[in-house]
């Protein structure tokens, strides 16, 4: 028998991102896979509406996030999709600052804006 259909959790909702956080390091620039994997999710983001923010700093940026030190195997944290189930996307006041600055760096022509994630 098929196991009973239960709807989406919020959190899974592709209409509830607002933000889609692409972070690399040095290392990975040279990395064609990556970079063409990052200009075909841009190119989806930019159709949808959805705020595109890169950021390097990837040690930073897994400290951030909470993950564990490196001794456990670290996750994939290149393509990060932030999501908002309110009705009113922009309720958070940190979210609602990023997208006034990715909407001021479109603004000034740089469609894509950068931030360099500094370590403590």
């Amino acid at each position: 028998p098929q196991p009973p259909l239960t709807p989406p959790c919020p959190r899974r909702d592709p209409d509830s991102v607002v933000l889609c956080v692409l972070a690399t390091d040095e290392e990975d620039e040279g990395d064609i896979a990556l970079q063409i994997h990052f200009t075909l999710i841009q190119a989806f983001c930019c159709d949808n509406d959805i705020h595109i923010l890169r950021v390097s700093g990837m040690q930073r940026l897994a400290a951030i996030l909470g993950e564990p030190e490196p001794a456990s195997e670290p996750r994939d944290l290149h393509c990060l999709l932030v999501t908002n189930p309110h009705t009113d996307a922009w309720k958070s006041q940190g979210l609602a600052e990023v997208a006034s600055y990715c909407a001021e760096s479109r603004d000034r022509n740089q469609w894509v804006p950068y931030v360099c994630l500094q370590e403590r």
